[in-house]
């Protein structure tokens, strides 16, 4: 998983290094005299023979050379370790100090529940990566779209009912986006800010140039008034919010992995009340079957687009 292990141990040079081969830990194995403030994990496989405050100067030793730094104990002698760790974990059968310094507290027997942390870690980290990309990209194209359509049509693109009819419906797909299927990274996550915004505002030009060519092909091609213009606008921005969210919700394509049950059923019900209502002219001026399955087929033909865009922009990036 990418992430570098090593044994620390007071039991004997010898018998730390039968248990490290038992288990695959290769590598040369250190004596207590060989901690210094300057070791790094990559110099030793094995710290055999050491005393409790020696754990403690790995952890600082290693933090300070940069890495981020879990630490795995069970008696009272490694709670001091365990507290300066990034995340300390203490075993289930673990002293009650050691449990109190820890970060983490394994209930089950062994050591399985380290790796369910770090997967569900990660897992939550791409959902929150989806969530920061999804509203850089909305917050490129929304305002600015707003503003390009007051220059386009001279008037407000949107009334204040259809901002709150946008913001409701919207939320929808937003809050079930905790609960979607995700693939945890091969390897430990960062923030990369820079590339993120980079990604983000790259992926909201494009799709406020979808955004903008809808509205002038409504106000030229179809020659719509003013009201059905802001219909087709909100139309426009529920659908193209389902084609940004499922192209960005995946590190590769758009078709790689599958929405949870949940994600899918909150999309169904963005994707008919706001068209319903726009047929029906519920709160807004109707628009015709016909523009509205046009514009929900152009939304699909653009999500694959939109996708394409951002494997490339990730795979330049190196955020893939």
């Amino acid at each position: 998983m990418g992430v570098r292990t090593v044994m620390v141990t007071g039991d004997a040079p010898a018998t730390a290094a039968a248990v490290a081969r038992a288990i695959g830990l290769d590598g040369p194995v250190a004596t207590a005299e060989q901690i210094t403030d300057a070791v790094r994990p990559e110099d030793f496989a094995v710290f055999a023979g050491v005393l409790p405050e020696h754990k403690y100067t790995l952890v600082k030793a290693f933090q300070r050379a940069g890495y981020t730094v879990g630490m795995c104990g069970d008696g009272a002698n490694d709670a001091p370790a365990l507290r300066q760790a990034q995340l300390g974990i203490a075993v289930s059968t673990a002293a009650d100090v050691a449990k109190s310094a820890a970060g983490l507290v394994l209930t089950e027997p062994g050591l399985a529940g380290i790796v369910g942390a770090v997967t569900e870690g990660r897992v939550a980290f791409q959902r929150i990566l989806t969530y920061t990309l999804r509203s850089i990209v909305h917050k490129v194209r929304q305002v600015t779209y707003l503003t390009m359509g007051l220059f386009i049509t001279g008037h407000a693109i949107l009334t204040p009912m259809l901002v709150v009819i946008s913001m409701i419906t919207g939320d929808f797909l937003a809050m079930s986006s905790t609960t979607d299927n995700v693939r945890p990274s091969e390897q430990p996550n960062t923030w990369k800010i820079g590339n993120l915004t980079i990604a983000g505002v790259t992926l909201g030009v494009i799709d406020l140039a979808f955004c903008v060519g809808v509205l002038l092909v409504g106000k030229s091609y179809l020659l719509l008034d003013l009201e059905p213009l802001r219909t087709l606008t909100m139309v426009n921005l529920v659908c193209s919010g389902q084609a940004i969210y499922y192209a960005v919700r995946e590190r590769r394509r758009i078709w790689s992995s599958k929405p949870s049950a949940i994600v899918l059923a909150c999309s169904l019900a963005d994707l008919l009340i706001v068209p319903m209502m726009a047929y029906a002219g519920i709160l807004m001026a109707p628009l015709s079957l016909r523009t509205i399955l046009s514009l929900f087929g152009a939304a699909v033909a653009f999500a694959f687009v939109l996708d394409a865009a951002k494997a490339r922009i990730f795979r330049a990036l190196d955020m893939e």
